[in-house]
């Protein structure tokens, strides 16, 4: 299946197929993880309702890093084997894992401030977020900075590549230094220490933000695709079919 994707052609059509499937089922997730976080779960017993942030803050931040891998990753097969699909998936990517990351620390510093008095402290967990959206934007920056597309792709890959460092620090930076923030409850040996009712919307927002970003990312990719196969035979075709002209 993976080296059918390989395929620009095939890759397109897979893209077409799934982005608005996997969008709908995106939506429904979205309204039922809010519907449960907002109105269901409980008010936390020391926070109050001031927790409730952490529906969007959480998954956010568990996006910032899995998306980050599975950049790294098509950077990776992209040097290795100079799959160009590969390539087209890490540029895709990257935007979106910015926005999850900007996303994870806006709203971190929301709760901050009733919870620690400060919207920002230098704590490890938060400074190793923060360079993880530099990481991002580095990327970003990169890619677009090369004229040559295949060029910029393997350069933003080398970068993406040692970036990975910063993926491990930020797991578990709460373990290895004493910080404000708080420590695993989800992903923690043994049974989480998070109440079900607070448990069941979080990880439907997670995969609601996971749905998102293979939605979007999908979309993105089928775009950029299109952009750089341009002078193809294939994209000649499906302009023809559209009754228009490549982009």
């Amino acid at each position: 299946m993976m080296v059918h994707l390989a395929s620009p052609r095939e890759f397109y059509a897979f893209s077409l197929r799934w982005s608005r499937r996997i969008g709908a089922v995106t939506a429904l997730l979205l309204f039922v993880g809010l519907y449960l976080g907002l109105f269901v779960a409980p008010p936390d017993y020391q926070q109050g309702d001031s927790y409730r942030i952490m529906f969007v803050h959480v998954p956010s931040a568990w996006m910032s890093l899995f998306i980050y891998s599975i950049l790294a990753g098509a950077g990776a097969v992209a040097l290795i084997w100079r799959v160009k699909v590969a390539e087209v998936v890490a540029a895709a990517s990257a935007p979106i894992g910015a926005a999850f990351t900007a996303l994870a620390l806006a709203t971190g510093s929301i709760w901050g401030k009733p919870m620690w008095g400060t919207f920002w402290v230098w704590d490890a967990r938060l400074t190793s977020e923060l360079v993880l959206l530099f990481l991002y934007l580095g990327y970003i920056a990169l890619d677009a900075a090369i004229e040559d597309r295949r060029t910029a792709s393997r350069a933003a890959a080398i970068l993406a590549l040692v970036g990975v460092v910063d993926l491990p620090i930020i797991h578990y930076s709460v373990e290895w230094w004493n910080t404000l923030h708080q420590g695993p409850t989800v992903t923690k040996l043994g049974a989480p220490s998070i109440h079900p009712s607070m448990l069941a919307p979080l990880l439907v927002m997670a995969l609601a933000f996971t749905g998102y970003y293979l939605a979007l990312m999908l979309v993105r990719a089928r775009c950029e695709l299109l952009v750089r196969e341009r002078g193809s035979a294939w994209v000649q075709e499906i302009a023809a079919a559209d009754g228009g002209t490549p982009p």
